[in-house]
């Protein structure tokens, strides 16, 4: 990305943190095999710090929407402890294959990393998988789809993917967890909103992410005019 494009994806920005507005497909960091990420485009961000702003979470590479920076050593620990603390508002928008149970509920399922020759997953392991928590509600219904509000109240890797699998309605694109799809379909995952306590005496600070446009179709077909 070019530095305007950078900023031009900048949802926020006070002394402690900013918010981006992440783009699908692109990791967040350097993966093993190295490659594009979104830490070496930050430099734009710095504002006249010595130092870029790092990661204060994490999402998904294929996953968009709100991504919290730190922007100092002193802000990132200050955010670590709200996310431990589940104190971070977050909201997902996702367009899923088929429709869960009931308008709206409670995946309550440990996940458990699974390690297998063919690559690593999560999956819902009752017995040995840690907590991991997932309100939903539906928002809109067409054409065999389900436009979903999703609010994970726990951060477990692909907490949201494999809780939408095991209801029964899988992210539409997912190539881990999803079914059959075309080769070029992405990934339906939007960090929609986030919502911080940063600062005591002050309201939390929001941030709402646009509809990215590899989701915009989908969620016009469920009703979705916010696109």
């Amino acid at each position: 990305m070019s530095p305007d494009e950078i900023l031009a994806r900048l949802l926020y920005r006070d002394p402690l943190m900013l918010i981006l507005d992440k783009p699908a497909g692109l990791p967040v960091h350097a993966g093993p095999k190295g490659g594009p990420n979104l830490e070496q485009f930050l430099d734009p961000l710095r504002f006249g710090l010595p130092d870029r702003p790092s990661l204060a979470h994490r999402l998904d590479r294929d996953t968009s929407g709100c991504l919290v920076l730190g922007r100092h050593r002193k802000a990132l620990k200050k955010l670590g402890r709200l996310f431990e603390q589940g104190r971070v508002e977050k909201v997902y928008w996702a367009v899923v294959e088929g429709r869960p149970p009931t308008p709206e509920g409670v995946i309550d399922q440990p996940l458990a990393k699974l390690t297998p020759k063919s690559g690593w997953k999560m999956v819902v392991d009752p017995q040995n998988g840690q907590k991991a928590l997932t309100e939903y509600r539906v928002l809109g219904l067409g054409d065999g789809l389900c436009w979903l509000e999703l609010r994970p109240r726990t951060g477990r890797t692909h907490q949201i993917r494999v809780h939408c699998q095991h209801l029964g309605c899988p992210v539409l694109g997912d190539p881990v967890y999803g079914r059959t799809l075309p080769p070029d379909q992405p990934l339906h995952l939007h960090a929609r909103a986030i919502r911080l306590p940063l600062y005591p005496s002050r309201e939390p600070i929001e941030a709402v992410a646009p509809v990215p446009t590899h989701m915009r179709q989908a969620l016009l077909v469920c009703g979705c005019r916010e696109t």
